[in-house]
């Protein structure tokens, strides 16, 4: 079974690019090497929002919060199993 472990957040105002490389320097390393970790994509979208995306084979590993004073609002976090794949 495959999880997809989705992590999005919204930076404060003026601070999405401080908050992509806070991902990039602290939350990649932290799930990097976990068990189970296949596979990780970061990407960024219109208003200063950041998506990372983690692929599982069993549990996710979390992912920590960034520093408050990078947020717009607070992290937002969901979990899907893989039903098809082509």
């Amino acid at each position: 079974m495959t999880v997809a472990a989705m992590w999005e957040a919204r930076a404060a105002a003026g601070r999405g690019v401080e908050l992509a490389a806070w991902v990039r320097e602290s939350a990649l390393p932290s799930v990097r090497g976990a068990a189970g970790l296949e596979r990780v994509e970061l990407l960024s979208a219109p208003g200063e929002r950041v998506l990372l995306i983690t692929w599982w084979s069993g549990e996710p590993a979390p992912v920590a919060d960034p520093p408050a004073e990078l947020l717009g609002r607070p992290v937002h976090r969901w979990s899907f199993t893989s039903e098809h794949v082509e």
